[in-house]
């Protein structure tokens, strides 16, 4: 029987190096990718700006893929990615709104585009280092599934896969620890067995995203108020994509006691700032659905939300509010909901879908 053809996207790191490796035991005919998007740049700012997909990456890649004796390529995906992931990531800070560039990466690169080219090639399964589990339901569809691990898991980042990437999609390491694939590399003698991970965003890695986003679009950011919750002005802001909901750091705002930033308002130019209470809110509202286990968001269905990546999740009850657009109304009231963020649904372990967040109490 022919084996089946897998593309595995190698950021060359400890994850998905063993993913290739495990899949190549498994009886798959493994090839090693890694996704460039840097490639006109010099070397020296590839290295800065590289993260899982620079130059460092690159070699680390292709060596791991020649101690595994699998073929590897480089794909050019820079056009993709500078569209689907840093386009966006800008647009969404100028409008107010705090985006996660990494599920758009996930969604729109490493899955939509990575996978087209893939099947193109006559690939039958992409494959990642992430972890997370792909489950088939009774009902027929694909779901993603938490992973071995819950300080790892990562399923909240690929909420937005569609039934058709989850069907062309695996994803070895779910099945294990971090601990527990560091050891295995460890034992198989690849390189990277203790490569720390990467917890920045690669194309930011100094975490300074105002200074991106004036240095991507070349313009100055207009400075405007910081109000209180009554409307009154009580200083100057540096601009709308210096802040997030529930900031208290670098507000230089001499109140006398912690404060927050509790809306930000990209119409008006204004920051609101409050007190502590001020940025917990019962309900949420969501658009850009995406379902998976869930076939339908039914009105009034009982579910576990998580709003932000490290969020434990809280009780939630979902009602529709208009077309393409739910309510989630939580048991207990959330700290910091963040417009631009994603929301994502469970059922236990099973990821029923999610959306993005547009809004936080009355909107």
């Amino acid at each position: 029987m022919k084996k089946k053809k897998v593309v595995v996207g190698m950021s060359g790191g400890v994850d998905s190096s063993v993913a290739a490796y495990l899949l190549k035991e498994q009886g798959y005919e493994v090839i090693g990718v890694t996704m460039q998007i840097w490639q006109d740049e010099d070397e020296a700012a590839q290295q800065e700006n590289g993260g899982c997909c620079g130059l460092s990456a690159v070699d680390d890649a292709r060596r791991v893929a020649q101690d595994l004796g699998i073929p590897y390529y480089v794909m050019n995906f820079k056009a993709e990615f500078k569209k689907n992931v840093m386009d966006y990531f800008v647009h969404e800070y100028l409008c107010g709104r705090t985006p996660n560039p990494c599920i758009a990466c996930n969604r729109y690169v490493k899955w939509e585009s990575l996978l087209r080219r893939s099947l193109e090639i006559g690939a039958d399964y992409i494959a990642t280092g992430h972890y997370a589990r792909i489950r088939r339901l009774e009902n027929g569809r694909l779901a993603l599934v938490k992973s071995a691990t819950e300080a790892k898991d990562q399923t909240y980042a690929l909420y937005n896969l569609t039934q058709a990437q989850l069907a062309h999609t695996l994803m070895p390491v779910g099945e294990y620890t971090k601990d527990e694939i560091r050891k295995l590399a460890g034992q198989i003698g690849l390189r990277v067995a203790h490569k720390p991970d990467s917890q920045e965003i690669c194309f930011v890695p100094d975490k300074d995203y105002a200074r991106f986003i004036k240095e991507y679009t070349g313009q100055a950011v207009p400075k405007g108020n910081f109000i209180n919750t009554a409307g009154e002005i009580i200083g100057c802001h540096k601009g709308i994509i210096h802040y997030t909901i529930g900031q208290r750091k670098g507000l230089n705002l001499a109140m006398g006691h912690p404060v927050f930033v509790s809306e930000i308002r990209s119409k008006t130019n204004e920051v609101v700032i409050g007190e502590n209470k001020d940025i917990f809110r019962h309900t949420l509202y969501a658009e850009n659905l995406n379902k998976m286990a869930a076939p339908e968001f039914e009105d009034g269905m009982a579910v576990s939300a998580k709003i932000r990546y490290n969020h434990k999740g809280s009780p939630c009850r979902i009602e529709k509010a208009g077309e393409g657009r739910i309510r989630c109304v939580f048991q207990e009231a959330q700290r910091a909901v963040t417009p631009g963020q994603a929301v994502v649904f469970y059922d236990g372990d099973y990821v029923l879908g999610g959306g993005t967040i547009i809004g936080a109490g009355e909107y």
